[in-house]
């Protein structure tokens, strides 16, 4: 497909998010500021992005608030960060193929801007506020709930989005057990290093994890504390 998305793949893709957005409006909501640079005068979707992004996260708030009457503030507050998410909306866009349709420079199309998790989560954002522009803001809260809302009860999102070391840090000094502390080990040569995490709280290990990066492994390594010690 060539950047530039022809009538008929934008009814597709319109057929596929289940709205009908005016043409002007739904290109733009698809014009990334690199395509715009590139031709003066088109304008891009940062501002439709904006206002997506106030539109997703009031729906998601208030769905979160009506679907866990008994979840306290905390975890409320966690939920809707993680369904809101650069990496949730990105799993959400390459479910509906977004990324060959938007208009991206020359540079980011070489560079696989069409699936880069940043692109794909601002042109959904952007295409909601494109919605809500069109078409109002119960039939973008309507697109928000069909399109987002099913990651509420999506373990695998929930989990990987979580920030399970501030999580278990958090547990740990209620119970005031101290400090959680990480040994981190890695083998392998630096191209293809691989890394095993021990999260350690009251100086036992209580949870590993491995991965590609120290990061990932010590992730993984609270995530395992976590369901262990609560």
């Amino acid at each position: 497909m060539n950047n530039v998305p022809s009538a008929s793949d934008a009814r597709e893709l319109q057929k596929r998010l289940g709205v009908t957005i005016d043409a002007e409006t739904f290109l733009r909501s698809l014009t990334h500021r690199s395509y715009a640079f590139e031709n003066p005068g088109v304008a891009h979707n940062e501002r439709l992005e904006f206002l997506g992004d106030s539109v997703l996260s009031l729906a998601i708030a208030e769905e979160v608030f009506r679907r866990y009457p008994d979840m306290p503030e905390g975890e409320l507050v966690k939920r809707h960060h993680v369904v809101v998410s650069t990496v949730a909306l990105a799993k959400v866009a390459r479910e509906l193929r977004l990324g060959p349709h938007i208009r991206l420079g020359k540079g980011e199309r070489l560079t696989g801007g069409a699936d880069k998790d940043s692109i794909l989560a601002d042109t959904m954002e952007a295409i909601f506020g494109a919605t809500y522009m069109t078409l109002g803001r119960e039939a973008a809260r309507e697109l928000v709930l069909r399109l987002i809302a099913p990651l509420l009860d999506d373990e695998a999102v929930l989990n990987s989005g979580r920030d399970w070391k501030t999580d278990l840090q958090e547990l740990v000094a209620s119970r005031a057990w101290g400090e959680v502390r990480y040994e981190v080990s890695g083998e392998g040569p630096d191209h293809a290093r691989h890394y095993t995490a021990k999260a350690v709280v009251a100086g036992q290990v209580t949870g590993t994890g491995e991965g590609t990066s120290k990061k990932e492994a010590e992730r993984l390594a609270a995530e395992a504390a976590y369901r262990v010690l609560l």
